[in-house]
């Protein structure tokens, strides 16, 4: 990548031929068009389903071979049977709503999707196990990742009944291969459908292609007309309009955001970087952990742009990569910072709070929240629990020091000596009062060179001098 590929585009769904971690190190978005092949592949599974439950493949095989082979063929009915559905995303709930009208009972199973929204499918939430041992045919609709590598294995063959009906119009490796051909053979599962397979195209002498109670198609779930033009007018669009508009949509590595959102976002989005950017060249180095609390109106936004701007702006001032909404979460993993995202919609004193907890890793804690004014100037409003009223903006002047009278005639004249126009001024300083220590910082609008900086230092009751340029 010489920096000139932005956006890898799948027309389908499966990833497995792109290297999305290469990708995500070098800001590269990769998106896919999840939405285009649902129905082609809903309609697929339900074929395959009836197939295995009529053995219309066996009926043709044997016509084809001049037989009548009418006693020895005898299918199952659909209706009243109970269907199970492991994965209740887009394919899964077309599934369920298709199987509706066959007059099967529908129990489904998806970490994302409550029991109400479940409900208005009209399918019963249950547990997997629960599933293997209640259902009639079984039909996975699940990504493949290592949660759901293997999720039918042999344990979960053995809890079913013998006369059930596995479908995978998913993705191969989500049904042990293995275990189901050890099942099939001993007559412990009635038949299974597949579509998909851990090695594609399947090998001639694979032990699937041997079996009679099996039904085979090679990966063909989403090869419709109707499915392959509409991915590829999908990805098509959604590469137009990440290049030019800045929308991203069915990103697999970088928030998904639509233009009319993004735009609405644009001051938090600032004001999440512009932090960011403070955190890291105020906090001690290097930091291990990074709570960040969105409070009253930013809590209402998608949290994954914010926290991927606040983690852009941490990390431009410390790596030569370049970085950006895409890399800035896998970067800072990679660097072996943990990242903690929570909500919340109480926020007194303002209309909305960005709170950044760092921990650096000899335990010292720095606590750093922003806000827009007016819904849209951004401010730093407390560092350490002391209040302020700072514009993010350009060089900063970050001084540590002892609340005691003087301070801000010395660094003034320090920095008139210096030629060095200060544009603002704030300060905040303990609840204990008089005496304690404080934080003054100053804007200004020259630059500022580290003779400045050790001159400031050296003055009576500085602690610490920090130039920050945000």
């Amino acid at each position: 990548n010489s920096g000139r590929l932005k956006i890898i585009g799948r027309a389908g769904v499966g990833l497995d031929n792109v290297d999305v971690a290469a990708a995500t190190e070098r800001g590269v978005i990769v998106m896919n068009a999840p939405a285009g092949n649902t129905i082609s592949t809903a309609e697929h599974t339900i074929s395959m389903m009836l197939a295995l439950a009529r053995m219309i493949p066996t009926a043709d095989r044997t016509m084809k071979a001049g037989q009548w082979a009418k006693k020895s063929i005898k299918g199952v009915e659909l209706y009243r049977k109970t269907l199970g559905i492991l994965g209740l995303g887009k394919i899964g709930s077309e599934v369920a709503s298709r199987m509706r009208a066959f007059g099967m009972k529908i129990l489904g199973n998806d970490p994302f999707v409550t029991e109400a929204a479940a409900e208005k499918m009209g399918v019963e939430v249950a547990g997997i196990d629960e599933i293997c041992r209640r259902a009639d045919i079984i039909t996975v609709h699940t990504p493949l990742n290592n949660e759901t590598r293997g999720l039918i294995n042999a344990e979960r063959i053995g809890l079913m009944k013998p006369t059930v009906l596995l479908i995978n119009c998913a993705r191969g490796g989500i049904i042990d291969e293995e275990a189901l051909i050890a099942a099939l053979k001993e007559d412990r599962v009635g038949g299974a459908a597949l579509d998909v397979f851990s090695q594609e195209p399947l090998p001639e002498d694979h032990a699937l292609r041997g079996l009679p109670n099996v039904v085979l198609s090679p990966h063909l779930a989403a090869s419709t007309t109707e499915a392959q033009e509409k991915v590829t007018r999908d990805i098509a669009l959604q590469m137009i309009e990440a290049l030019e508009g800045g929308t991203i949509r069915n990103a697999v590595n970088a928030p998904s955001v639509d233009s009319r959102e993004l735009e609405r976002m644009a001051p938090v989005l600032g004001l999440a970087e512009r932090l960011g950017k403070f955190v890291s060249q105020f906090c001690p180095m290097p930091v291990e952990c990074m709570k960040i609390l969105y409070s009253g109106s930013p809590a209402e936004y998608p949290l994954a742009p914010m926290t991927s701007a606040l983690i852009k702006g941490y990390l431009e001032p410390q790596v030569e990569l370049s970085v950006n909404y895409v890399n800035a979460l896998y970067l800072a993993k990679s660097r072996g910072i943990e990242v903690i995202e929570s909500r919340s919609s109480d926020c007194d004193d303002y209309a909305g709070l960005i709170t950044v907890d760092a921990r650096s890793a000899n335990g010292e804690h720095n606590s750093i929240s922003g806000t827009l004014f007016h819904g849209r100037d951004p401010r730093l409003v407390v560092i350490n629990d002391k209040h302020f009223d700072v514009k993010p903006e350009g060089n900063l002047i970050v001084i540590q020091n002892r609340d005691v009278p003087g301070i801000v005639g010395s660094v003034g004249v320090a920095l008139g000596k210096a030629n060095i126009n200060i544009a603002d001024m704030t300060w905040g300083r303990a609840d204990s009062g008089r005496g304690s220590d404080a934080i003054t910082v100053l804007n200004v609008d020259d630059e500022v060179t580290p003779e400045v900086i050790d001159e400031l230092r050296a003055l009576p009751n500085i602690i610490s001098v920090q130039l920050i340029t945000v």
